[in-house]
């Protein structure tokens, strides 16, 4: 019979590979970035600043900082035949399978193994242009061509309005997109990280991290959050509303996290930086009423467990706020994860050796 390894079921537990890029430790609630609190990269710098940590390993001067910006700026626009492709895909088509779609129209021949930074960079700067085109497209309306005076999260809100972006809208986004940047060996990111082992290109490998991240169990749903704070529709409610949910066996939505088991420290983070719009939201203002009693209510029914907000209450809150819809939130997810899908990808390549993990045959053996 055949030797039989050590089984750990959907891999939990088990290292597969080294990495500098972020730490996550869920019992202590630590969230890391090449040796920075991702709760401080948040509050303090902007989405370029952590991508360049991400990719180069330090975070840039002054100098580098804008060479990033331009080169991300000069990357926004669509080829032709990639805009022709993301008008012909029907309306009914989720909007994480169009983003798949249009990453992996973006192949061409000049894509090889190891991947470029030039090559990476032109990725991140144009899914959040195949989100927006497809989202105007859906609308009606003439897709805007991206704006060379706003940075990355900025333009991002421009293209999606049509409008330039309050300014306080485009830093909270600005800190949900840090915050989500980069979060260990998940499942997308090892998705990426397999195809890329096999020495294929930088397309394959985020495609198959964006169809990874589609997958309810991975992506999360922020929405059923947002439905949850609609269905409670006022402060006054908050808590016969959560109560009643508590006491018939319900689920609330954004509170507790499979690998953080105190504070999620993006949440922490998030709601630091948005707390200023809280003043003059009433939708956020509400939602930081439901996370009080929310919290108070499950320390009274589950006590003991820990069951923390965590990032999704409070990207939830903040895209609501800034005027995204539910069926942007999950690719607004992969707009920042690229960045620490691309990282990984080139840390894999830098000491590559395939990733090809075993089964154990269970099966009859042959008389």
């Amino acid at each position: 019979m055949a030797k039989h390894h050590p089984l750990a079921i959907g891999l939990e537990g088990i290292a597969v590979a080294e990495t500098d890029l972020s730490l996550v430790d869920g019992i202590n609630g630590l969230l890391v970035y090449r040796g920075h609190w991702a709760r401080d990269l948040a509050i303090h710098h902007t989405f370029e600043e952590v991508a360049h940590l991400l990719w180069f390993g330090h975070l840039p001067s002054e100098q580098e900082l804008a060479e990033l910006k331009n080169k991300l700026k000069a990357n926004r626009e669509l080829p032709e035949h990639v805009k022709s492709i993301l008008k012909l895909i029907p309306a009914d088509v989720d909007m994480m399978s169009v983003l798949r779609t249009g990453v992996s129209a973006l192949g061409s021949s000049a894509h090889g193994f190891p991947t470029t930074m030039d090559e990476v960079i032109s990725l991140v700067a144009k899914m959040p242009t195949i989100v927006a085109y497809r989202f105007a497209c859906l609308e009606g309306r003439e897709p805007l061509d991206p704006n060379p005076e706003l940075d990355h999260t900025a333009n991002y809100l421009y293209m999606l309005k049509g409008e330039k972006p309050n300014p306080a809208h485009a830093r909270a986004l600005d800190a949900y997109l840090i915050l989500t940047q980069e979060h260990g060996m998940n499942a997308s990111t090892f998705a990426g990280r397999v195809v890329s082992s096999t020495e294929s290109d930088l397309i394959s490998a985020i495609t198959a991290a964006i169809g990874t991240l589609k997958g309810p169990l991975h992506g999360g749903a922020p929405s059923e959050v947002t439905e949850m704070i609609e269905a409670i529709g006022t402060k006054e409610n908050a808590e016969p509303w959560l109560r009643n949910r508590l006491e018939n066996g319900g689920r609330l939505m954004g509170f507790g996290h499979r690998v953080y088991k105190t504070v999620d420290p993006r949440a922490t983070a998030l709601r630091v930086v948005a707390s200023e719009l809280s003043a003059n939201d009433p939708w956020f203002d509400l939602a930081t009423h439901v996370e009080k009693v929310g919290l108070q209510l499950l320390e009274e029914y589950k006590p003991g467990r820990k069951l923390n907000t965590n990032v999704e209450f409070f990207a939830a809150a903040v895209m609501r706020a800034v005027g995204l819809d539910d069926n942007l939130f999950t690719p607004t997810f992969a707009v920042s994860r690229a960045v620490g899908w691309t990282a990984h990808i080139m840390e894999q390549a830098a000491k590559n050796r395939i990733i090809r993990p075993q089964s154990n045959y269970i099966g009859t053996m042959p008389e």
